[in-house]
């Protein structure tokens, strides 16, 4: 059920590519909030203007930032896009959805590379559950290789815009991310691709990454049970990448702060999908962790991963030492679940040791 609402716009506020945000005056009620604008779809709103907005989120409480989103100006049509030879239809079926050019399709300069690939030829391809690991893991791969060209598969297991995380916009800007590539549903990407296979097949042969990121954008879903969050799509990323000729590799999402137990040390979500949906090999690495109860559960929680998984998986310690410097030097905020590098280290440390061992296998 959508919650729709108009207001005005009263203010423009940050802007990064694809998107910004607004300030708006809600009529009727006289309460403002912020509320984001995808370009690509609605152009940019200006002050004054009317706009309608889906509050659904906002107003459940729920994961976006506390946002509410523009859907459409009340009074302005955006210009349309320019001619273009794309095809391929994102949000489909939906009142918003998009036609653009993937890079795998028909009318791509990149189609005569693309039809006939199959061999990612060892390219290394860490996994990550949450969007938020994507800093972490490009800070850890830089410890290792400064100049690594890293490129990340968005899949549409969260937001389908890529505007939507100010991380690549920042990441993309400090030349830490070589690329973004949007696959799936998801959209908005330096290039679009059919299914995370074709994603990561231009990230190696059109974008000539030496490390891929396979992530959600920001915004998973959960519901407490055991296979009910979108995280477990990771072992299909894993099973994209071994039938490529990748070499997969297993980011564990751990905490030591996190209330939940399921989420203690090494999260059930790692486990379950690297523990019970992974049918294809892959590395799992993992590193010390300051706490030393924290690190002592971790370390008894993966060997007994490695020990009950139904694929092989083959632990790799990381060593700690260059890794906490390289995550204070990323240039985009660290946060995961709401907390930071200082509140909770461990996410951060464990998604850097899969960057590191990453590019040292490049």
């Amino acid at each position: 059920m959508m919650q729709w609402r108009a207001g005005t716009v009263v203010e423009q506020g940050r802007a990064w590519p694809g998107a910004v945000e607004l300030v708006v005056d809600l009529e009727g009620s006289g309460e403002r909030v912020r509320a984001l604008a995808y370009t690509a779809v609605t152009g940019v709103p200006e002050v004054a203007e009317r706009v309608l907005l889906n509050a659904s989120a906002l107003l459940r409480g729920l994961g976006t930032g506390g946002l509410a989103f523009v859907v459409a100006r009340a009074d302005v049509l955006p210009p349309d896009p320019a001619p273009g030879d794309g095809h391929i239809v994102k949000a489909r079926y939906t009142p918003l959805q998009q036609m653009l050019l993937a890079v795998d399709e028909q009318d791509s300069p990149h189609h005569g590379v693309l039809a006939d690939a199959d061999d990612l030829s060892g390219l290394p391809v860490v996994v990550a559950d949450l969007h938020s690991a994507l800093p972490a893991v490009i800070a850890g791969v830089r410890s290792v290789r400064p100049d690594a060209r890293v490129a990340y598969v968005m899949t549409d297991g969260g937001a389908l815009p890529a505007a939507f995380s100010r991380a690549v916009a920042g990441l993309r800007e400090a030349g830490w991310l070589t690329s973004c590539l949007t696959v799936g549903q998801a959209f908005g990407g330096d290039h679009e691709a059919v299914t995370v296979h074709t994603g990561l097949l231009a990230a190696r042969h059109v974008v000539g990454a030496d490390v891929v990121v396979v992530a959600q954008g920001p915004g998973n879903v959960g519901t407490g049970t055991r296979w009910g969050y979108s995280g477990v799509a990771a072992a299909e990323a894993l099973h994209a990448a071994d039938v490529l000729g990748g070499r997969g590799i297993a980011s564990l999402r751990v905490s030591g702060a996190d209330a939940r137990e399921r989420h203690r040390g090494v999260s059930h979500h790692s486990r379950t999908a690297y523990g019970r949906a992974l049918l294809t090999p892959a590395d799992l690495p993992f590193t010390t962790l300051p706490d030393a109860d924290l690190d002592a559960l971790v370390r008894r929680q993966v060997a007994e991963l490695v020990a009950g998984a139904r694929a092989p998986l083959a632990p790799v310690e990381v060593p700690a030492d260059d890794l906490r410097a390289a995550l204070e030097g990323s240039p985009v905020g660290l946060t995961t679940m709401g907390r930071g590098l200082r509140e909770d280290p461990a996410p951060f440390l464990a998604a850097a040791a899969a960057g590191a061992h990453a590019a040292a296998c490049t």
